[in-house]
């Protein structure tokens, strides 16, 4: 069954590459993204592939701040490598390790960085060598813009970024309530915990700069997981690995609320329903909650200037 669909779909994948010649990263990826239909302009701005910093951004995400390894003759191991603390995040065919349904919460990721002095071969370099699946960007029926890829891609393998804007605090509410209810919301937030109960929170925004995640739609029931993975700066890369195997043609989703391997505690269940205004959702899963997630921290009346 799945050998003959190929072959019955064969003919339209072919003219999306050979009809439409546009790379929507602009030479900025490893590989070209098509775009599909051919002719069929969108409206997103300016690509980079990596984040940029925005108004009220902390930390620059291009500032080098992590020192490197020094693993010259031995290869980076727990133990030995600085970059490593615990355990090792990737396997030998390059995949994320502890992406099963048994793990709640995601752990920490660090990669090598530009001071390390392990090779470029070091297999705790992944997601910094950029995308290496064929994707494309396509029109979907309900959901606007969507991402596909044309490939097999193995869970736990690393798909693409999200990379946008670093924004903080103040510009993301700005933002937001300049927004109407017809206009998409790109900006995403990303909780933390560290120590003592504290929590680092990062802002980034791809609608006006970003990179081909902001094409991404949620899905209930998302075959994407996003991570947040450090490799020069503090500030994290939002990193989307495969959560399962995923097909050829197959849409790529993830879950726009965060939750890790969507799991729900009650506290989730009862924001489902807050009485504001919702989009509705058509991701088609099983266990779909009919709407968009809602993130009502960014929704907080702007502060006011006090005035003297």
């Amino acid at each position: 069954m799945f050998v003959e669909a190929l072959e019955k779909t064969r003919p339209f994948r072919m003219a999306a590459f050979e009809e439409e010649p546009l790379d929507i990263a602009h030479g900025l990826e490893n590989l070209p993204v098509s775009a599909w239909p051919p002719g069929a302009g969108h409206r997103a701005g300016p690509y980079t592939p990596d984040h940029v910093g925005g108004p009220g951004a902390d930390i620059d995400p291009t500032q080098i701040t992590f020192p490197g390894c020094i693993c010259v003759k031995t290869p980076c191991l727990p133990g030995t490598c600085s970059c490593l603390h615990s355990e090792e995040n990737y396997d030998d065919n390059s995949c994320l390790r502890d992406i099963g349904s048994e793990a709640k919460y995601a752990k920490p990721v660090f990669e090598c960085n530009v001071l390390c002095q392990c090779g470029d071969h070091c297999r705790n370099r992944v997601v910094q060598r950029g995308l290496q699946f064929h994707l494309q960007v396509f029109k979907t029926d309900k959901k606007g813009w969507g991402l596909r890829t044309w490939e097999f891609i193995p869970k736990g393998r690393f798909v693409c970024e999200y990379a946008g804007e670093v924004l903080g605090f103040s510009e993301v509410q700005r933002r937001i309530h300049l927004q109407t209810i017809y206009d998409s919301n790109y900006i995403i937030a990303i909780r933390e915990h560290i120590y003592n109960g504290q929590i680092m929170e990062t802002f980034v925004d791809p609608t006006c700069l970003g990179n081909i995640g902001r094409f991404l739609n949620h899905s209930c029931e998302p075959n994407l997981l996003m991570i947040p993975v450090r490799i020069d700066s503090m500030v994290p890369r939002l990193a989307l690995f495969a959560a399962k195997d995923i097909l050829p043609e197959e849409e790529l989703s993830y879950d726009y609320s965060g939750r890790f391997l969507n799991l729900m505690d009650s506290e989730d269940k009862e924001r489902l329903d807050n009485g504001k205004l919702r989009k509705p959702c058509y991701c088609g899963a099983k266990s779909c909650t009919a709407f968009l997630p809602y993130d009502s921290s960014l929704y907080c009346p702007l502060e006011k200037p006090n005035i003297n």
